[in-house]
C-alpha cells in the first residue's frame, strides 16, 4: 500500500533497505516538512561500489509522485533484492525532491519543477512567451469559486481555439519568468539539482554502463506505465532503450503522453556519468484525467503563492494534489508494480548478462 505521509514512506524504505543490508547514506535537506520533521534524500545501494554496471532507480523527482515511487522501491527491496546479479550495483535514490514529497507538492521549496531546472544556465533561461498570456488565468490571486470558474472558462475557450494539445504544451514544457506559476524552472540550479550533480560525480564517475529508471505518475491512462525516453527515434540512446524494454516512446517524436520539456534531468545524464553508456527511461504511470491534474496543480500553486500553506485551505488542497498523483486503490498499485518489476528485471538481466 502507499504510505500516508513522507515520514511513513521514508521509515518504510529505510527499514526495507536495512533488512537486506543495503549500504545507506542520508543527505539532509536544509528545510523541514509541514510538521517540522526532517527531510533528506536517502540512497540505498546493493552490490560492489566498483561495478561497471549500475542500475539506478529514482523516486520523487516530482515530490508527490514519490508516494508511488517509494512504494515500488520498497517492494522491490522486500521481495526481489536477492535477484540482483553478481557484479551489478543497484542504487535506489529515495525522494530526489524530499520537500515536495513531504509538503505533497510536485515542485520543490522554490516552487521549481525539478524536471525543468536542468537547462544550460550559462546560455540563459528558455523563453516561453505564450505562457505569459495565460499566467494570471492559471494561478489567479483570488481563488473564490466564482474566480475559479471564470479563469477555467477562459482557459477552456483558449483550448478550443488553439487546440488542447497546444495549450498543454505551452503550460507544461516549462517557463522561467513567473516564479509563482506552474512548471516554473527557476533562475539557476536548485538544491536537488546541485545534490544530484555532486553525488553523481562521486558515485557514477567510474561506471561503464548505467541504466536509469525515473519513476513518475500523473500522465496517461489509469495504471498504465509508459516508458518515456528523451531522445529521438534512430539515436543510439533510443535504440538501446527500445532493445532493452520493447515499446518506448520519445517525447521528441510526438507519440508520448509527455510534451517536449525544457530542462529535464534525464537529458543531462551524459554529464552525470561521462564515461558510461547510459540507457534511461522515465516510467510514467497514469492516474486521473489531465484536467483533474491541472486543477490540482493550480490549486497548489495558488495556496503557496497567495494562500496559507499551514492554514485551513491547506489540507483540502494537499488531498486534491495527492489524489491526482497517487491512487490508493490497491489495484492501481498492483498494476504499477507489475510493470515496474518487469522494467527493472529487464534492466538487471541485461546488466548481468553482459
Amino acid at each position: 500500500m502507499l504510505s500516508a505521509t513522507y515520514d511513513d514512506a521514508r521509515r518504510s524504505f529505510l527499514a526495507a533497505a536495512a533488512e537486506v543490508h543495503a549500504v545507506v547514506t542520508h543527505h539532509p535537506h536544509p528545510l523541514s516538512g509541514p510538521d517540522g520533521g526532517d527531510l533528506a534524500i536517502d540512497v540505498a545501494e546493493l552490490g560492489p561500489d566498483t561495478a561497471d554496471d549500475v542500475v539506478l532507480v529514482v523516486s520523487g523527482t516530482h515530490g508527490v509522485e514519490g508516494y508511488c515511487g517509494s512504494a515500488l522501491q520498497r517492494r522491490w527491496l522486500e521481495s526481489h533484492a536477492g535477484d540482483r546479479p553478481d557484479g551489478v550495483r543497484v542504487v535506489m535514490v529515495h525522494a530526489l525532491n524530499p520537500y515536495g514529497f513531504a509538503w505533497v507538492r510536485r515542485v520543490n521549496e522554490d516552487n521549481v519543477d525539478l524536471n525543468r531546472n536542468f537547462v544550460d544556465w550559462a546560455a540563459g533561461a528558455p523563453r516561453n512567451a505564450d505562457y505569459a498570456e495565460i499566467a494570471d488565468l492559471l494561478v489567479p490571486t483570488e481563488f473564490s469559486e466564482a474566480e475559479q470558474a471564470r479563469t477555467l472558462g477562459a482557459l477552456l475557450a483558449i483550448a478550443e481555439e488553439s487546440g488542447l494539445d497546444h495549450l498543454q504544451s505551452v503550460i507544461s514544457r516549462g517557463q522561467y519568468h513567473h516564479p509563482t506559476g506552474l512548471f516554473y524552472g527557476g533562475t539557476g540550479p536548485v538544491w536537488s539539482h546541485r545534490w544530484l550533480r555532486s553525488w553523481a560525480a562521486a558515485q557514477l564517475a567510474s561506471c561503464r554502463r548505467l541504466t536509469i529508471i525515473d519513476l513518475h505518475t500523473g500522465l496517461g491512462p489509469w495504471g498504465h506505465g509508459e516508458r518515456i525516453v528523451v531522445e529521438a527515434k534512430g539515436t543510439p540512446e533510443y535504440e538501446r532503450a527500445a532493445a532493452l524494454w520493447g515499446e518506448v516512446r520519445s517525447m521528441l517524436d510526438g507519440d508520448s503522453a509527455s510534451a517536449v520539456l525544457d530542462g529535464d534531468w534525464l537529458s543531462i545524464t551524459h554529464e552525470l556519468a561521462p564515461r558510461a553508456e547510459v540507457t534511461a527511461t522515465a516510467l510514467e504511470f497514469g492516474t486521473v484525467d489531465p484536467l483533474t491534474v491541472a486543477l490540482a496543480l493550480r490549486a497548489d500553486a495558488w495556496l503557496h503563492a497567495h494562500g496559507d500553506p499551514l492554514g485551513a485551505d491547506a489540507a483540502p488542497v494537499r488531498a486534491q494534489v495527492r489524489a491526482a498523483f497517487a491512487d490508493d486503490d490497491p489495484a492501481w498499485l498492483d498494476r504499477t508494480w507489475e510493470q515496474f518489476a518487469l522494467v527493472i528485471t529487464q534492466a538487471l538481466d541485461a546488466a548481468g548478462g553482459r
